[in-house]
């Protein structure tokens, strides 16, 4: 059977693609890439002349299917505008469907924007949590923020220039004095980290131009259950900022280390009228 070969390509800076990778792209006769204009770039660069196609959330099922009769005979290279295929970019359909036709599956390691990030964010790294891009219906978002930032590991979170500031906003209002690590155009020209807490970075990105990769520090250890006191006056906030229900409760788990059926009821007490 013939092989599909998952190929990361740069994130930015060209000289960064590794030696395997162009001889792939060099040997195989056609490549699925999510825009093969950007594709065709790296392939000038690298010399390659396969032909490409384009493979990505919005094609037809028949391009699936024009793969896989590809792979009946052939080698294929799937690759994306940058970084690691599968990984917040299209590739998964791929890979899987072609495993389930005996296929083999070969990644070719290269650059991801999220390890780039996470190795030079200063934190511990020996456990972490991939979010990727969060959703973008802000109670969601923020949702899903008070849920994952109450872990003692490392979040990386993907974000583009016009929704960085929400997202900061949205880190800041659960975690205020976290430090985190703002990545800004990782490998180019105009690479820029910046490190802080929330509120100091919405005041650094003042008008944010790039693609930007955040790096959360993992929750602090306690040594010490909360108190009652202290879980009550979260609660309290909470309300007042205007929260309820899943996301009141998620924000006093947040702030104080509580377990849900310890947050639940005090958030339940703290909507009781006076």
């Amino acid at each position: 059977m013939s092989t599909l070969y998952v190929v990361a390509t740069p994130i930015g800076n060209l000289g960064d693609i590794t030696g395997r990778a162009i001889d792939i792209l060099n040997s195989v006769s056609l490549i699925a890439a999510e825009d093969t204009r950007v594709t065709r770039k790296l392939l000038n660069h690298i010399g390659s002349k396969a032909r490409t196609l384009s493979y990505n959330e919005n094609s037809p099922p028949s391009r699936l299917r024009q793969m896989l009769d590809h792979l009946d005979t052939a080698d294929l290279a799937l690759v994306t505008d940058a970084g690691t295929p599968g990984v917040s970019d299209p590739g998964a359909e791929l890979v899987s469907a072609a495993a389930a036709a005996g296929h083999d599956i070969s990644p070719i390691a290269g650059p991801s924007s999220a390890t780039a990030a996470l190795s030079i964010s200063g934190f511990d790294t020996r456990r972490f949590m991939f979010l990727g891009f969060l959703p973008r219906k802000a109670s969601a978002r923020r949702d899903e923020l008070a849920q994952h930032l109450t872990a003692p590991v490392a979040n990386i979170i993907l974000e583009s220039p016009h929704r960085l500031i929400a997202t900061l906003k949205a880190i800041n209002d659960i975690a205020p004095d976290r430090q985190i690590a703002v990545c800004r155009e990782l490998t180019k020209l105009h690479e820029e980290v910046f490190r802080g807490t929330p509120e100091e970075a919405i005041q650094h990105f003042k008008e944010p131009r790039g693609e930007f990769v955040i790096v959360v520090a993992p929750a602090p250890a306690r040594d010490e259950a909360p108190d009652e006191g202290e879980i009550a006056a979260s609660a309290a906030r909470a309300i007042a900022d205007g929260l309820s229900g899943r996301s009141a409760v998620e924000h006093v788990m947040a702030e104080t280390g509580a377990a849900r059926s310890i947050a639940y009821p005090a958030v339940l007490k703290a909507q009781e009228p006076e």
